[in-house]
This record gives structure tokens, C-alpha cells and sequence, in this order.
């Protein structure tokens, strides 16, 4: 099998785990629909974080490493996911996602060594976040006791890729003092979660404001917004992204106590859904030339699934802060569309090009 058929093979695991955790979250969030797995429900954190966000990521660092050993880790992953839907018993998918998780490390470790640098060491410290949060379901921890872990693993990777990338702007001792604070209290929210979940929550939430207002301010998305086309898409998709990480931090600072109901699903969704997607929508067309070899030329309807993506999330933020479940329904639906829309775009874009 060629090179560009395991990615692709990899990767399409990974889209069923996202397709497959859409379709929890819709449960979970009380749309009737029938079950595909009576236990899925409750893995609706596990497919989107380890089942999809790990195997393309773990796939991009794969490709970046340019090792075939490396590729075991979006596989682990992968088929961690695949084994939530098929409803494998427990402990086959947290094992996997385990692995997959020990492997990133393992990449990191590596990357580290030939090529010490700051925002690669903050990306590593988010890989072994995702091993310690798979590693925590594996010994039986409540989904909600692996949040945080998770949160940080997505949370690190992308202000560690920023880093990385403001680089090009010649960020001076203040903003590189700055990041180091906010990266640091995030950091000590984290691990006093172990002994303190409410106080390190609400620290957490400190650290994520503090890196959403340093992104808004230095971040190189302020002067690429000025251009046209796919770069100022992409800037306005970050920068979107950076105001719903700051309001997450704040909802973590009010409510870090919550493990359950509205004002959770509020703190989660604005950090998972609002940052974490908004961060995909922007990064996509780049992953997909660096991994496939695909161009996605821009298109004015690619601000459609964005602006959707955030209608959804206004509408449900409403319905959990405003009590109204039904609310909140329409605005996971939404949410759900957005996705699917944006997906959907993507790669009728990407074949587009291919045919042509």
C-alpha cells in the first residue's frame, strides 16, 4: 500500500470517529436518534478528542517526522476510536488511545532532541496531557476527570503551532515574557486539578484568558485579516477562535466547579467547539497540502460553515446560561452543521481541484 493510501486510510478513521461523536453529542444533548451504539453517548468526549483531533494530528506529526514508526500513533488512535463504535469492551479503546498518546510523546521526545526550541517543548507538554487524559480513562476515571487533560492537549498543541508561527513577526522580550506567564498559570491550573478540581479549574480558566488575550495581541492573524482571500479567511477563523478561548477562560473562572449540566456544557463547548474548531476550519486547507498534497483554493463560501459554527455556539451559550434545554438542542444542531458543512466544502473543494 502507497504512502498517500495509509494517510488516507488513517485519516478516514479519523472522520468516522468525528462522524461518530456528532452523532453522541446530538444524543447526549437530547435529540432523539437511533441508537448506533447504546454505550456511544458517553463517549462523545473520547471519539472527538482522541478518535479524531489525536489521529490527524497524530497524522500530521507523522508526516512532518517522515518515519513510518510514527504512523502507529494516528493508527492507535484510530482504531481506538473505531473501537468505541464497533462497542468493543472496555479497556481495548482507552488502551489504544493510550498508545497513541505514548507515541506522540515518543515524536515530541524526538523533535525536542534534534531541535530544542520553546513552542516545541509547549506542544510536547500537550501530548503528555493526551496521554495522561487517555491514561486516567484507562484506570477508570469519569470522563469529566479527564477533561481538563484533554482540554490542555488541544489547548497546547495549537498555541504552541501560534508560537511557532509568530515567530515571523519578531516577537519581542514582552510578548515572549507574556506567553511564558499565561502558558505557566494554565500549567499550575492543571496540576492542582489532581488535588483541587475546583481551584485548578478556575486557574485554568486564568491561563486560558491569558493566552487568548496574548494571541489576540500578537498573534501574525491581526495583520494577515488585512489581506484577501484564504489568508484573511484564515485570520478571521483565528481570530474567531481566540475570542471564544477567552470567553471559555472566563466561563472556567465563574463556573470551575461544574461537572454536569448547562453551565459544564457551556465551559466545554466554547473551549472544544468554539477554539478547537475554529482552529480546524483555519488550518485545514494548510494540513491538507502538507499531508496529501491537496491545494483547497479559497472560496467566498468557505465564511458559511464559519458563521455558522459561531451562530450555533451564541445560540447555545443562550440556552445553557438561560436555562432553556430546548435552546440548547438547536444551538448543538447547529453546531453539528457547521461541521458537517464545513467538511462537506472542504472536500468537494479539494476533489475539485484534483479533477481539474
Amino acid at each position: 500500500m502507497t504512502a498517500g493510501r495509509v494517510r488516507l486510510l488513517l485519516a478516514a478513521l479519523g472522520v468516522l470517529a468525528l462522524l461518530a461523536g456528532l452523532w453522541a453529542g446530538l444524543t447526549r444533548i437530547g435529540w432523539a436518534l437511533p441508537p448506533l451504539q447504546t454505550a456511544l453517548p458517553l463517549a462523545h468526549g473520547p471519539l472527538m478528542v482522541s478518535g479524531f483531533l489525536g489521529t490527524l494530528i497524530g497524522l500530521e506529526r507523522a508526516v512532518a517526522l517522515g518515519r513510518s514508526a510514527a504512523y502507529a500513533v494516528p493508527l492507535m488512535s484510530g482504531l481506538g476510536g473505531l473501537a468505541l463504535l464497533a462497542g468493543v469492551p472496555a479497556p481495548a479503546a482507552p488502551l489504544l488511545m493510550a498508545l497513541g498518546g505514548a507515541g506522540l510523546v515518543t515524536i515530541f521526545a524526538s523533535a525536542v532532541r534534534r531541535h530544542p526550541a520553546f513552542h516545541t517543548g509547549v506542544m510536547g507538554i500537550g501530548a503528555i496531557a493526551w496521554l495522561v487524559g487517555n491514561a486516567l480513562w484507562l484506570a477508570g476515571a469519569p470522563i469529566y476527570g479527564t477533561v481538563s487533560w484533554f482540554g490542555a492537549f488541544l489547548v497546547l498543541t495549537i498555541v504552541g503551532e501560534r508560537l511557532e508561527l509568530s515567530r515571523l513577526a519578531r516577537p519581542t522580550p514582552m510578548s515572549r515574557s507574556t506567553f511564558l506567564i499565561a502558558v505557566s498559570v494554565y500549567l499550575a491550573g492543571l496540576l492542582l486539578t489532581w488535588r483541587d478540581p475546583q481551584a485548578g479549574a478556575r486557574l485554568e480558566g486564568l491561563g486560558m484568558l491569558g493566552l487568548a488575550l496574548w494571541l489576540l495581541r500578537f498573534d501574525i492573524a491581526r495583520y494577515t485579516v488585512r489581506q484577501a482571500g484564504l489568508p484573511r479567511f484564515i485570520a478571521v477563523s483565528l481570530l474567531s477562535g481566540y475570542v471564544w478561548l477567552g470567553i471559555s477562560g472566563s466561563l472556567w473562572i465563574l463556573f470551575g466547579g461544574s461537572i454536569a449540566g448547562p453551565l459544564y456544557d457551556a465551559m466545554l463547548h466554547t473551549l472544544f467547539l468554539g477554539f478547537v474548531f475554529a482552529m480546524i476550519f483555519a488550518h485545514a486547507p494548510i494540513i491538507l497540502r502538507a499531508v496529501f498534497g491537496a491545494s483547497v483554493p479559497y472560496r467566498a463560501d468557505f465564511y458559511a460553515p464559519l458563521a455558522l459554527l459561531n451562530l450555533s455556539l451564541i445560540v447555545r451559550l443562550d440556552g445553557d446560561l438561560g436555562g432553556s434545554g430546548d435552546v440548547r438542542r438547536w444551538g448543538g444542531l447547529l453546531g453539528v452543521v457547521a461541521v458537517l458543512a464545513f467538511v462537506a466544502n472542504t472536500a468537494r473543494t479539494a476533489a475539485d481541484t484534483r479533477g481539474h
